[in-house]
């Protein structure tokens, strides 16, 4: 096989070559890994539901809210009791204050304002640090750090060193405050959106 002469015009069209096939590698690749990935999606999102609220009969319409703070619409999961009222919802809420940005949650809150749970869905943070988030405010057995059987009606959450009640993660104070600032978020969307006791 001849080998082509170098030259700026052949240089340019192997690299064109080179580019179309990564190009069609590339989407190849993407539409065979699409599906499973929205479907592992949802899979963590319904864990995450179940895994934050308590005991209830059935899962109401979910349908999102825009908050007044914020930019991003919160998604609300309505859980019902046998008789069709909702009893909590699941909230999957966000912030961008994080220590490397934005972070999603999901936090299941009762109508009488109490945290029954949450989880994280997404985040940066730093490992060993901010990432300690997923457990530390879940520990039952220091109640300083625990944010799970907390009354939200009392007011919002914030860390110590702001006056609050909440002990921030050791050496992550951003990441404790950008986790609070969500679920905080979570009950004052519940709240604005006025319709937590309706029936479906």
């Amino acid at each position: 096989m001849a080998k082509l002469e170098s030259s700026f015009k052949n240089m340019v069209i192997a690299l064109f070559g080179v580019t179309l096939i990564a190009s069609a590698a590339l989407g190849l690749v993407n539409d065979a890994t699409i599906e499973p990935i929205a479907k592992a999606e949802m899979e963590k999102q319904t864990n995450a539901i179940a895994a934050v609220l308590t005991e209830f009969d059935s899962l109401g319409i979910a349908y999102k809210f825009l908050p007044s703070e914020g930019k991003d619409s919160i998604q609300i999961f309505p859980a019902l009791n046998a008789e069709g009222e909702i009893i909590s919802n699941a909230i999957k809420s966000y912030t961008y204050k994080g220590f490397s940005g934005y972070i999603e949650v999901m936090v299941g809150i009762s109508n009488d304002g109490i945290i029954s749970g949450y989880q994280v869905l997404k985040h940066a943070e730093t490992p060993g640090l901010g990432s300690k988030m997923g457990l530390w405010f879940s520990n039952a057995e220091k109640p300083n750090q625990n944010v799970i059987g907390k009354s939200m009606s009392a007011g919002s959450l914030s860390v110590s060193k702001d006056g609050g009640s909440i002990d921030a993660i050791t050496a992550a104070t951003i990441s404790s405050r950008a986790f609070l600032d969500a679920v905080n978020r979570a009950y004052s969307t519940i709240n604005e959106s006025g319709i937590s006791t309706q029936k479906e």
